[in-house]
């Protein structure tokens, strides 16, 4: 029986990987002990125990990049948390004896792999971003593996480091997804053309600006158009009231589905013929897997403008029209749409382009890095 610990938290974009690759494992060698090793009273604490793993925590606070006073003195706090981190972590370590440590970014993930690296413990990072994070970037030279969701992040890893473009693990089912029309019906449209628009779960102003305007442009348009649109958390009072004062029959409407949250992505995926969103690793990851055309908006509040080089990896094939917020104007979108839907031809070509550059195989590759590294191997 192998023993396996897996670190990674802060956002469900380290977590959601992290489980996706444990059950990878689990399903081939179902005799495998893990431990999740993350922060306490974290989002990674509450979830990993939720689906039965077994937790151990490691205190570790970030680095504040701008030189301000209140940085300074944080700053000052995380340096000691970090000694105790790498004190615990290696106390964690000669409890459990795993066999190999994975990791999956965030803060947590750096004194956790850098301390099994130091004890003997083969080790694996994987990398969701095409540009990746500062843990991996720091880390990736004292590992045995790196794997990596898109072959472009390789580029922007130092030279010599061993990697594995393995795809991005997920726990979300797209090797059988719906058909098209099928996945209309589900959701109770009929086979018109169908808009996807979506912010992640606490919603995007500007996304959620850009469906408002869309919807009310939409009767213009020479097709008739369903569009699904998420406006999250933070468009709770605002988005809805919005269309209702500009006359939109949101609720009553056989063509609008207005929800905070969308709970079945991958039957609304299926749906669409083009997608308006964030450019996140999961989102990115599901476009090509169902090939789908795009229209993508990367956050520009996010480390290292990473989801900006998510987008480019799909903008870049062809697949997806990339703009950036600081770019577009009030109806831009508005007439990228109604060029898009005068040529039916151009979608189709898009979705072909987007599917291009999906990696397929992403549990047997992931599989295959554990196996040699627990086996004692080198990955050739």
């Amino acid at each position: 029986m192998f023993k396996i610990l897996i670190s990674g938290g802060g956002t469900t974009g380290h977590i959601h990987p992290a489980l996706a690759i444990a059950e990878i494992i689990k399903k081939r060698l179902p005799d495998t002990e893990f431990l999740y090793v993350g922060t306490p009273d974290s989002l990674e604490e509450r979830i990993a125990k939720r689906e039965g793993y077994t937790f151990e925590a490691v205190n570790v606070t970030g680095f504040g990049r701008k030189l301000t006073p209140v940085n300074i003195k944080r700053n000052a706090k995380s340096a000691f948390n970090l000694i105790k981190a790498d004190r615990r972590s290696r106390e964690i370590i000669a409890d459990f004896s795993p066999d190999l440590a994975i990791g999956t970014g965030g803060y947590v993930c750096g004194p956790v792999i850098r301390a099994a690296a130091k004890m003997g413990i083969p080790t694996a990072l994987h990398e969701q971003n095409a540009f990746p994070g500062m843990t991996v970037k720091l880390l990736s030279a004292n590992v045995d593996e790196v794997m990596l969701s898109f072959p472009d992040a390789a580029d922007r890893l130092s030279r010599g480091v061993k990697y594995t473009v393995t795809g991005l693990p997920t726990r979300a089912n797209y090797q059988n997804p719906l058909s098209r029309t099928d996945a209309k019906h589900k959701l109770g449209f009929d086979d018109s053309l169908t808009i996807l628009s979506f912010g992640g779960s606490l919603g995007a102003k500007t996304i959620n600006n850009i469906a408002s305007n869309l919807i009310q442009f939409e009767n213009t348009l020479p097709v008739k158009v369903n569009h699904i649109h998420a406006y999250g958390k933070n468009g709770v009072d605002s988005f809805t009231k919005g269309l209702t004062e500009a006359g939109i029959d949101y609720s009553g409407s056989s063509r609008l589905m207005i929800r905070e949250y969308i709970d079945n992505m991958n039957v609304c995926m299926s749906a669409a013929d083009l997608v308006i969103c964030r450019s996140g690793a999961s989102t990115i990851f599901e476009l090509q897997a169902l090939g789908r055309a795009s229209i993508l908006i990367p956050s520009p509040n996010v480390t290292e403008n990473h989801q900006y080089f998510n987008a480019c990896v799909i903008g870049k094939t062809g697949g997806a029209v990339v703009l950036e917020e600081k770019d577009i104007k009030p109806d831009s979108v508005n007439k990228l749409v109604s060029e898009l839907v005068s040529a039916p031809e151009k979608i189709r070509q898009m979705e072909r382009d987007a599917r291009s550059g999906f990696e397929p195989g992403t549990p047997e590759k992931i599989f295959k890095c554990a196996e040699f590294l627990l086996n004692g191997r080198n990955i050739a």
